[in-house]
């Protein structure tokens, strides 16, 4: 029963997991309608039953769900307001703690830049956090979070995460990308900007911070109710963070920019 697996103050991510597909019952990534009516009960329930409140986050939340009949909850919203162990998701966040940082770390863990992390890629990535944060795991523990940061974010099903899918990593506070999905343009309409852009400078194959300027200015101006040519500086330094030595090749600034195929 999924009243057990909600008991006491933590659950693992493992079981975070369970709770959730076991509500989705159509799985279509979000719990709604009566599956959450349901979740909610059950989670107030076994809360109560463990000698514990809601906490101000859960009672936010339920309240919220009270008053609207039509609301859903996917994935992601549900894992911040869940008390899960260690609650993984929120200390990833909190490890990256700028989309400048998280670009970098993208550039270090996609190995062979395929523009995409696999599995072991991944694995890796979140072993750095881990040890950077001086945080005790061990192999199982490591297996659990990749399994579980993929069935997340991995919302193609590939087995693997795009630059765009692994950014949801970040708060969408912080996460300029977000603001690139309005003007993301066809493989072939790309191709000619790049060519265009780096042509006016030197056609050297690859931009510098100047010629990425340059573009995003013009791309901002053009798009100025997507793009807020304020943020124009957060832009280029955290797509610069892609960059090999201030060289920005087509392959890195096509995961910005670039729609999927």
């Amino acid at each position: 029963m999924a009243k057990s697996s909600l008991q006491g103050v933590e659950i693992s991510a493992s079981q975070f997991l369970d709770i959730f597909h076991r509500y989705d019952s159509d799985g279509n990534g979000f719990i709604e309608g009566k599956e959450l009516q349901s979740f909610i009960r059950e989670l107030q329930q076994a809360r109560k039953q463990a000698g514990h409140e809601l906490t101000d986050q859960m009672r936010d939340f339920v309240e919220k769900c009270e008053k609207n009949a039509v609301r859903k909850i996917g994935i992601i919203e549900l894992v911040q307001i869940l008390p899960i162990e260690e609650n993984f998701l929120l200390f990833f966040r909190q490890q990256l703690k700028s989309c400048t940082e998280f670009m970098q770390a993208w550039r270090s863990y996609d190995a062979d830049h395929s523009g995409y992390i696999e599995s072991d890629e991944l694995k890796n990535f979140l072993r750095a956090i881990l040890q950077k944060a001086q945080k005790p795991f061990d192999n199982q523990k490591l297996e659990e979070y990749t399994a579980m940061t993929l069935k997340i974010f991995d919302s193609n099903c590939d087995g693997k995460l795009s630059l765009a899918e692994m950014a949801r990593l970040l708060p969408d506070q912080e996460n300029f990308l977000l603001s690139f999905q309005g003007v993301k343009m066809s493989r072939k309409e790309f191709n000619k900007m790049f060519a265009q852009y780096d042509q006016v400078q030197d056609g050297n194959g690859y931009m510098d911070e100047t010629e990425l300027d340059a573009l995003l200015k013009d791309l901002c101006e053009k798009n100025n109710k997507v793009l807020n040519i304020g943020e124009l500086s957060v832009y280029k330094s955290s797509i610069m963070a892609l960059a090999d030595r201030g060289r920005l090749f087509q392959t890195e600034l096509a995961l910005v920019l670039c729609a999927d195929d």
